[in-house]
C-alpha cells in the first residue's frame, strides 16, 4: 500500500508530544482520513474488468505484481473487490487457516459434520427437479411430492449430505479467492483521478497548498 499512501496529501498538526512546550509547533503528517469517492460509472461495468483467482498463499501486493508488473497497485486490487478489511476478506494462508480451525474447532474435530445439505432431487421422469441441490435441511430430511410420470404422490427420504466443519470453512476461503481486477489499460485513469481528488480546495483560513492544510481543528476530508 505504500504507493497508495503516496496520493495522500498532508497536515500540519499541532504537535502534542509533552516535551514539547511550544504550542505553535507543528508535525507534518499524512492525512491518514482524507476519502474520496472514484467514478462510479468506471467499477460499475463489469467489462472494464477481468476475472482472477487467488492461488495459495498470494497477497495482495504478489496479486498486483503479476497482473500489474508492480506490487505497488495492491491497493488497486483491494479497492476493485471493495476490501476494506483485509484480515476477514482476503483468504487466509495454509497456516493461519490451520490456526483458526484448530483454535474454532480442534485438531479432532475437523471432520465432524457442520451441517446437512440437500441433493438434488427429481422426479421419476428425471425431467422435474423437486428439490434444488445445496439447500441447508435437517439430518433427517425427506420430501413427499406429486410424481406426475407415476401419477401418485411420492416421498424421498435420502435427500441429503453432510458437510463437515473442514469442507464449511473451506469453502468460505474459496469463495474469497475468486476475485475481480480492474484492466491494466484502466489503471492509469484510476491514478490520475486519485491524485486529483486528494486535492485540497482553497477557501479555508487552514488552506496552505492543494496537499496541505494546517491547524488544530481542520477539516481532514
Amino acid at each position: 500500500m505504500s504507493n497508495y499512501f503516496s496520493y495522500l496529501p498532508n497536515l500540519d498538526y499541532v504537535n502534542r508530544i509533552p516535551s514539547e512546550q511550544n504550542i505553535s509547533s507543528y508535525t507534518e503528517v499524512k492525512n491518514l482520513f482524507k476519502r474520496v469517492k472514484l467514478n462510479d460509472e468506471l467499477f460499475q461495468d463489469l467489462t472494464n474488468f477481468t476475472k482472477y483467482q487467488i492461488v495459495g498463499d498470494e497477497r495482495p501486493d504478489n496479486v498486483a505484481n503479476k497482473v500489474y508488473n508492480s506490487s505497488n497497485y495492491d491497493w488497486i486490487v483491494l479497492l476493485s473487490n471493495n476490501i476494506i478489511n483485509i484480515q476477514n476478506e482476503w483468504p487466509m494462508t495454509n497456516r493461519a487457516f490451520e490456526l483458526y480451525m484448530d483454535k474454532k474447532y480442534g485438531v479432532t474435530n475437523y471432520d465432524d459434520i457442520h451441517h446437512y445439505e440437500s441433493i438434488e432431487v427429481k422426479d421419476s421422469s428425471n425431467s422435474f427437479v423437486v428439490l434444488k441441490k445445496g439447500l441447508e435441511v435437517p439430518s433427517d430430511y425427506s420430501i413427499t411430492f406429486y410424481d406426475g410420470a407415476l401419477g401418485r404422490m411420492s416421498t424421498v427420504t435420502d435427500t441429503n449430505v453432510g458437510v463437515t466443519n473442514y469442507q464449511y470453512e473451506s469453502r468460505i476461503e474459496d469463495d474469497k479467492r475468486n476475485i475481480f481486477l480492474l484492466r491494466s489499460d484502466l489503471i492509469h485513469t484510476v491514478v490520475r483521478e486519485i491524485k486529483k481528488l486528494m486535492k485540497y480546495e482553497s477557501g479555508s483560513t487552514q488552506f496552505v497548498t492543494t496537499q496541505l492544510v494546517k491547524g488544530e481543528n481542520i477539516n481532514l476530508f
